[in-house]
C-alpha cells in the first residue's frame, strides 16, 4: 500500500527548511560596528521578553557577519519594510561590500550602521550568545529604537519576498539568513 501524499517524514536538515519555507517571517537587517561593519538579513528575529525587554535572531557560525557579531556590544536590527526587497538581497549576497552604494546608512550610536527608511530599527546591548548547533542565537536589550507609523513590513515566505498585499518579486528564491 503506498504511503499518502502527507505521511510523515524523517525531520532531517532538507525537511526542516522545507516546512519552514511555509512560515512567513518579517525580514531584518541586523548590523554590528566593525571593523570592518557588518550586516545580514535575518528572518529569525523576535521578541523573547517584554520585562526585561529582550528581542533575539539567529546567525550561522559560517556567515562572514558573525566574526564582528561575535565580539559586539551593541547590535542595530532593522525591520524592512515592503519596498525593500533590494535591501535584502544585498545584505543576503555573500562576498560583496553590503555599506557601499547603494546602500544609504549612517553610524548610529555605538557607532553601529544605522540603515535609512526602514519602518523601525532598534540599537541593542547584547547581553548574551548561545550557540546551537551550526547557528547563534544571539539576544539583546533594546536601548533605542525608531519606528515609522506608515507602511507595512517586508515578508519572506516560500523562499520569496513578499508584502501583506502579495509578492514584491515573484523570481527571488534566495534565502535569508
Amino acid at each position: 500500500m503506498p504511503e499518502p501524499a502527507d505521511a510523515p517524514v524523517d525531520a532531517d536538515a532538507d525537511a526542516l527548511r522545507t516546512l519552514l519555507r511555509h512560515q512567513a517571517s518579517t525580514v531584518t537587517v541586523v548590523t554590528a560596528a566593525g571593523p570592518p561593519a557588518a550586516g545580514f538579513t535575518a528572518t529569525s528575529f523576535t521578541a523573547v521578553s517584554l520585562r526585561p525587554p529582550i528581542v533575539s535572531f539567529c546567525l550561522d557560525l559560517g556567515s562572514s557577519s558573525w566574526p564582528v557579531v561575535s565580539r559586539a556590544r551593541h547590535v542595530g536590527v532593522h525591520l524592512l519594510g515592503h519596498g525593500q526587497h533590494e535591501v535584502a538581497r544585498r545584505f543576503a549576497t555573500s562576498g560583496i561590500d553590503r555599506f557601499a552604494e547603494p546602500t544609504r546608512w549612517r553610524p548610529g550610536p555605538e557607532g553601529v550602521p544605522v540603515l535609512d527608511d526602514t519602518l523601525a530599527w532598534l540599537l541593542c546591548r547584547v547581553v548574551d550568545r548561545v550557540v546551537v548547533g551550526d547557528h547563534a542565537i544571539v539576544l539583546a536589550e533594546p536601548e533605542l529604537l525608531r519606528h515609522a507609523d506608515v507602511g507595512s513590513p517586508l515578508l519572506y515566505h516560500r523562499g520569496r519576498y513578499a508584502g501583506l498585499a502579495g509578492t514584491t518579486d515573484p523570481g527571488d528564491r534566495r534565502s535569508a539568513a
